[in-house]
């Protein structure tokens, strides 16, 4: 079977994303480490094929990633579909976020992320206390 997980040969780049994390991957991991949405375990800078997702959850093969400016140029937005759409083929669903949710809407975040692993939530007509939906596609600004 081909390795697809944490080949050995990007150990060192997950290494080096893992000690020059991004203000909104640290605080974001701030709250997903340690189980701490629906008991899941979350893995930061983990790899996948030749990729590094920000944070995956191998329970639910969910990939979330956190997008920073240099994201909204037109060669980035288009290899990030391509990338997004390699991991997808692999059977694991990838969540995306801009830094300025993270950190401007944490709950907002936060409360997507607890939703979209949630599976009853998603066809239930009651919603949590203080529930929004909140996603924030990822587009240049205005």
């Amino acid at each position: 079977m081909t390795e697809i997980f944490n080949k050995k040969e990007y150990t060192k780049k997950r290494r080096h994303l893992r000690k020059d994390m991004t203000k909104a991957e640290i605080y974001l991991w701030s709250k997903l480490k340690g189980k701490q949405i629906n008991g899941l375990k979350f893995r930061r800078q983990y790899g996948i094929n030749n990729y590094t997702v920000d944070f995956y959850c191998s329970e639910l093969r969910l990939a979330i990633e956190i997008d920073g400016g240099v994201h909204y140029y037109n060669y980035r937005i288009a290899s990030d579909m391509q990338r997004k759409k390699d991991i997808e083929a692999l059977g694991i669903k990838v969540l995306r976020y801009t830094n300025i949710d993270v950190l401007k809407n944490i709950k907002g975040v936060l409360q997507d992320i607890i939703i979209k692993t949630t599976p009853n939530l998603l066809f239930s007509k009651e919603k949590p206390e203080g529930y929004y939906f909140y996603t924030s596609p990822i587009s240049p600004p205005s």
